[in-house]
This record gives structure tokens, C-alpha cells and sequence, in this order.
């Protein structure tokens, strides 16, 4: 049975007004079973009209889709492609989805809910679909994309930068993304920019990373910062042979075959330097373009400097040990084998010349040139496994 509330009909051309609660008062209804509790459906108009408050000073007015529950698997594309349709894109987004192509912006995010917001908007301007991957997070920095349209994936705790970027990736695959954008939940990253990322994919070009160090960007890079990322892209850089100037750039675009090829493996930070060395092994080819970064942004880094970079160090010699065995551990060992031969020599010529025995020194010298030998054998054996291994991915 319907109901009619006598409140007088508007034109559907007409713009509607938000309720608040003073507009109850004359507001009567036809059909006597229905009941309305005045202090309840006030309390309810009050959250709904500071709600809509809220959204309509961040420009974010009907775009607000009704909250999505929390799911551990990633949604079929259906669930992504199904998003608000009224914000106005930008031509390049028109013409990428007359084609029928799928543009994905990702983030990982942790404690994000001051900037959230802001990046979410700025990224629909250009990017109807967005990901965010919300890391563990404690505040409402979920609820706030969630509120906002984009797709949420929580991890139940914190897995680090590169266990965000391993379900970033996995979901792409998932949804068949044609192009993949990841950038910075906290504000460092310009949004306006990711087309600029997005036309070399349009060339052919797998990868495209957006580089702080070429072009005149107007950077204001702290000087620690720009030592630390200049020894972590030189060791990169020493791990494969890339000509990148920028190997812990968080901007990046990935095309299809980059998408379906790159399985990140580590949780850390060094997940960017391990993705540009797939990108090598698999002959994808890369770019870069100059980009511009905000170091004065309220909730930047959470990891301290030092500690972020041995810490990424670290990983990126285990991977040259693991790639250039005959460097990592054969150098090192014909140095000691050359250093403990020579010393164990010098101790046994002075001990028949001039009868001294150095007990200090011959122990030194055996005990290195022991160790030399051992890192040269391994060195071998590592190079032999992985030519093999080469072989055999080369024959798959």
C-alpha cells in the first residue's frame, strides 16, 4: 500500500535542497500506520545535512557512493567499472574509455585521512578509478576513500610498502588493467601529472617513471635525501645496468605486459628497485618523465631517512648477490686469496730467513686466504646456477 506525504510536488527540472530539521514542522503523512519518531528522524537529518555540508566544501558533492564492505579478495571488474558518472573527465579520459581501455590509479596508504581526500579528488579529475590499498591503517582513512568512490582493499595490518604494491599488482592483473598509475597517498605527488605518465604508455613504453632529477621541476629536494637516493639508485643501477636517474620514484605508470610480467616479492621499500630489475630481465622497456614533489607535506615519511635507506641497501646487495655472483662474492674473494697467499708467504720466508715465526699474522693470513677460497668457489657455483636458470627461462 503506498503513501504520499503532502509537501507540494516539484518540477524534476528544479534543484532540490538539502533537509535540515526545522523543515519536519508541517510535514504530515496520509496513511496512518506510518509513524515517525520526531527525535530520532531530526537526529538522523542532522548527520545526513553535516555530512553533506562537509562533502559539498571539498567539492566532493555526488560523488559519494553508499559505503562498500569490507572484503579481503579483490572484486571482479564489474565492481570497479561500476563508479559515479557524474564527475566531468578530462578529453584525454574520454578518449581512453571510448576505447574501451581500463586506466587504474593506485595507492597505498597508511594513516592517510588528512590528505586522502585531496589526492582521491585531484586523480578522478584525470582517472575515473582508483584503488586504494589501505595498509593497516588506524584512522578513517578507509571510511574517507570508501566515502569518496574508490575501491578499497585493507589489509588487516601493516605489510609494508611492497606488500601494498603485491596487492596493487595482483589487482590490477585481476581487472585486466590496460594501464596501471601508482603515486603517494600523502600528498607528495601532483595528481594533474599522471597524464603525463599515461603518453608514453600510449607510445609503446612498458614502464614510465616519474623522475625528480631531469627537467627544471623547481625540486627542493633535502641535500640528505638527495645523498641517500643517489647511493641507493648507483647500487641499483650497479645491480642491473639500468640508465634510470630516478630509482626510488614512487610515481610510476605500468603498461599491460608490464602488469602481467612484475611480481613484486618483498615487503619493504626496496620493491621499487626489485620492480625495475624485472623490468630488465624481462626486456620491458622504460621512461622517465620529470615530475614535481612536495617534501612539505604534513604527514610525509613515517620511517626514518637512515634507517629506510640501509634498510633498502641492504636488499639491493642481496640482489646483486644474487645477479652478479661473480662480483658480490668472487671479487671479494680473490682479494683475500691474494691478501691471505701474500701474508702466509711473508710469515714463512721471515720465519726460514730470519727465524721469527709470527704466530698473529700467519693465522691472519691462512684464515683469509681459507675464506678467499671459499667465496671464489661460491662465486662460481652461484654464476653456474644462474646461467642455468637464464637457459631455462629463455627455453620456457
Amino acid at each position: 500500500m503506498g503513501s504520499t506525504i503532502s509537501e507540494p510536488i516539484r518540477d524534476p527540472g528544479t534543484q532540490v535542497s538539502p533537509m535540515y530539521p526545522h523543515d519536519l514542522t508541517g510535514i504530515s503523512f496520509n496513511d496512518p500506520d506510518i509513524h515517525v519518531n520526531p527525535h530520532e528522524a531530526s537526529s538522523m537529518i542532522e548527520r545526513y545535512s553535516s555530512f553533506l555540508e562537509l562533502l559539498t566544501a571539498n567539492t566532493a558533492k555526488g560523488m559519494v557512493m553508499p559505503p562498500i564492505r569490507e572484503y579481503a579478495p579483490p572484486p571482479p571488474a564489474s565492481a570497479l567499472l561500476m563508479r559515479p558518472r557524474d564527475v566531468s573527465p578530462t578529453p584525454s579520459s574520454i578518449s581512453e574509455n571510448a576505447r574501451g581501455q581500463l586506466i587504474l590509479v593506485a595507492m597505498p596508504a597508511y594513516n592517510e585521512e588528512s590528505t586522502i581526500a585531496k589526492v582521491i579528488l585531484g586523480v578522478r579529475k584525470h582517472v575515473k578509478h582508483v584503488l586504494v590499498v589501505d595498509d593497516g591503517s588506524n584512522d578513517a582513512t578507509a571510511e574517507i576513500a570508501e566515502a569518496l568512490g574508490a575501491l578499497v582493499i585493507r589489509h588487516h595490518e601493516n605489510r609494508g610498502y611492497g606488500g601494498a604494491l603485491q596487492t596493487i599488482f595482483k589487482t590490477a592483473k585481476e581487472l585486466a588493467a590496460d594501464a596501471l598509475v601508482i603515486l603517494d597517498s600523502d600528498g607528495q605527488h601532483n595528481p594533474d601529472e599522471i597524464p603525463s605518465l599515461l603518453k608514453p604508455l600510449k607510445e609503446g613504453i612498458d614502464v614510465v617513471i616519474g623522475s625528480r632529477f631531469i627537467g627544471k621541476n623547481g625540486n627542493h629536494i633535502p641535500a640528505y635525501r638527495v645523498v641517500g637516493m643517489k647511493i641507493l639508485d648507483t647500487a641499483t643501477k650497479f645491480a642491473g645496468n639500468l640508465d634510470v636517474t630516478d630509482t626510488q620514484s614512487g610515481f610510476r605508470a605500468y603498461g599491460k605486459e608490464a602488469i602481467a610480467t612484475i611480481k613484486v616479492s618483498g615487503d619493504g621499500m626496496s620493491a621499487g628497485s626489485e620492480i625495475l630489475l624485472q623490468a630488465q630481465d624481462h626486456n620491458l622497456s622504460v621512461a622517465e618523465v620529470p615530475i614535481s614533489v612536495r617534501y612539505d607535506v604534513r604527514n610525509g615519511s613515517k620511517k626514518n631517512p637512515i634507517s629506510h635507506g640501509l634498510d633498502v641497501l641492504g636488499h639491493i646487495i642481496g640482489i646483486i648477490g644474487y645477479k652478479r655472483p661473480l662480483i658480490s662474492f668472487g671479487v671479494p674473494g680473490a682479494v683475500l686469496t691474494l691478501f691471505g697467499a701474500g701474508t702466509t708467504i711473508f710469515t714463512i720466508t721471515e720465519l726460514y730467513t730470519g727465524g721469527a715465526f709470527h704466530s698473529v699474522l700467519f693465522v691472519i693470513g691462512i684464515t683469509s686466504l681459507i675464506l678467499g677460497l671459499l667465496l671464489v668457489t661460491t662465486s662460481l657455483i652461484l654464476n653456474s646456477l644462474v646461467q642455468v636458470m637464464r637457459v631455462d627461462k629463455h627455453a620456457v
